[in-house]
Formats: structure tokens, C-alpha cells, sequence
């Protein structure tokens, strides 16, 4: 799959990086519009909240294709050079998430094995005033922020996690699509990741069947 027929990667390269609070670039329309709507529709169908492992789910050939070209080398190159930071080699990790509940978006900075966050929205528009991701100033409050980025269809953005990566959103219920992909320290932590992420998909997938 050529990368360039389903990611703007042009757009991503001209965005200039935000570097107040801390150093984030977002990109709408990263997905190009003649591929977005068979991506949203081959989405793993996912009934409860939380982070699911990439290799748990079950999706359809076009959303597979997207995950093809996110883990290939055009997309790895231009983050690298927009960040300033060496990628080549790194482990990733890739978890999904389809629902959204209300104790969700409490304000963390992600765990520091991570070097680089990638998130993608897959959602049909966004009205909704909560659920949207919130590039914050501090750890206590999630309305001191610089900018409020609503989850919308295509849309890309991708931070590198420090300790001031601070982020989170005000409380929503319901369908929310995303892809997150991370580049991590080393072999362990993306198999600490992996385990911590697949042990708690499989508790709320129980917890969902009752």
C-alpha cells in the first residue's frame, strides 16, 4: 500500500511543531478523504472501553492497510524529522480504542518509556464538549490549556511525552475511535505495554459481557 494514497504526508511536513506547553504538531485530513470512509467502516468492532492490543481485535483489510503504512518507514521518517529524533529501530506498539466512558481523560503525561505519541481519530465529526483532547498546561487542571483538539475523522496528533506532556479530556460516554501508536525505549517496555494493555482488555471485555 502506497503510504501517499492514504496519508497526507506533505501536510504533515509543512505543519509547523508547537512547542508551548511542550512540543505536539496535529494535522486534520492526515487520512485523505477517498480513504477515510472504508478505514471507518473495516474499524474493529469494539463494544467496551479501554485500550485493546492491536492483535486482539479483528478488522477489515482497509484498516489493516492503515496500520501497514503507519508502521512503515515514510510516516516513521517525517515524525523523526519533525521531532528531531531518532526513530529507526525503535519497538512500537499500536492499541485501539471504540468506546469512551465517563472516567476516561484524566490528566496524565504517558508512562516514560515512551519517546514519541501518535494518536489517530477515526470519528464521523464531533459536537460533542466533551472528549476533546486537551494539550495542557499543568497536572491539576484540565481547563488550563493551550489548545483543545476535537476527535474528528483523519485527524493526527502526535506529541513527544516528557514530563510536561500533561494531557486529558472533560468526560464523554459513548463511541470515540482512535489509534494510538507509540515508539518506546526498548524491547521490554513495549512487551510491559503489550502485557499491561492485554490484561486489561481482556478483564473489560468480561466485565462487559455481564
Amino acid at each position: 500500500m502506497n503510504v501517499t494514497s492514504m496519508l497526507n504526508i506533505d501536510a504533515l511536513a509543512a505543519t509547523p511543531l508547537t512547542t508551548d506547553p511542550y512540543e505536539y504538531v496535529h494535522v486534520p485530513g492526515f487520512v485523505r478523504a477517498a480513504a477515510l470512509a472504508s478505514v471507518v467502516n473495516d474499524f474493529p468492532e469494539i463494544t467496551t472501553p479501554g485500550s485493546h492490543p492491536l492483535e486482539s481485535l479483528a478488522y477489515g483489510k482497509r484498516f489493516g492497510d492503515l496500520i501497514g503504512v503507519l508502521d512503515g518507514p515514510e510516516f516513521e521518517g517525517a515524525v523523526a524529522r519533525k521531532f528531531g529524533v531518532e526513530l529507526e529501530g525503535r519497538p512500537k506498539i499500536f492499541t485501539v480504542r471504540g468506546m469512551c466512558r465517563p472516567s476516561d481523560g484524566k490528566i496524565h503525561t504517558d508512562t516514560a518509556s515512551k519517546i514519541v505519541t501518535v494518536l489517530l481519530y477515526l470519528n464521523d465529526g464531533w459536537d460533542e464538549a466533551g472528549g476533546r483532547l486537551r494539550i495542557l498546561r499543568s497536572g491539576t487542571d484540565v481547563d488550563d490549556y493551550a489548545e483543545e483538539i476535537p476527535p474528528t475523522g483523519g485527524l493526527l496528533l502526535v506529541f513527544r511525552r516528557s514530563e510536561r506532556s500533561f494531557h486529558g479530556h472533560r468526560p464523554f460516554e459513548g463511541r470515540r475511535r482512535a489509534i494510538q501508536m507509540n515508539w518506546v525505549t526498548g524491547p521490554g517496555s513495549a512487551l510491559l505495554h503489550a502485557l499491561r494493555h492485554r490484561v486489561s482488555s481482556l478483564a473489560k471485555r468480561r466485565i462487559g459481557a455481564r
